[in-house]
């Protein structure tokens, strides 16, 4: 008889199931594991046990929309059944949402133009007023200088 040496298969999964070697205290709010196309956000649906049912409303509309807990399996939390979202992932008063990566680029987009926007006012303004007293800088940026100048 032809004995072959092998391993305990209990042996073969222990590293798996080993602990981590040093302790870390536990995030908040756990990551989501990511997907090709999407970006997630934590959108509040409380706050001290006080619904918050305008901001979530103003963020399904934005595009955002509810990530169900089977599509995230490493997420092991308990949802709240009694809740407006019972197959959602829910962390205090926090619920794991998704949206496309196109939409998030051009919220960006139109943020980042707002902003300009806001800028081109103010200079607008400065340039109108034609007073020696305002100098008008391009840089926009401030310098901040300790104990004497040379």
């Amino acid at each position: 008889m032809d004995e072959q040496k092998r391993e305990k298969r209990a042996l073969e999964s222990r590293e798996a199931d080993m602990r981590p070697k040093r302790w870390m205290p536990p995030t908040l709010l756990p990551d989501p594991e990511p997907e090709d196309g999407y970006a997630f956000r934590w959108i509040r649906l409380s706050t001290l046990n006080n619904p918050d049912p305008t901001n979530i409303s103003s963020k399904l509309r934005e595009g955002w929309e509810p990530v169900k807990a089977v599509s995230q399996p490493k997420l092991r939390l308990v949802s709240n059944p009694n809740g407006r979202f019972p197959d959602g992932i829910e962390v205090g008063g926090l619920l794991l949402c998704k949206t496309p990566v196109e939409f998030t680029v051009q919220r960006d987009e139109y943020y980042q133009q707002v902003a300009d926007t806001q800028m081109q006012s103010v200079d607008n303004n400065y340039m109108r007023e034609s007073d020696p007293r305002m100098p008008m800088f391009k840089e926009r940026s401030s310098k901040v200088t300790i104990g004497k100048s040379i």
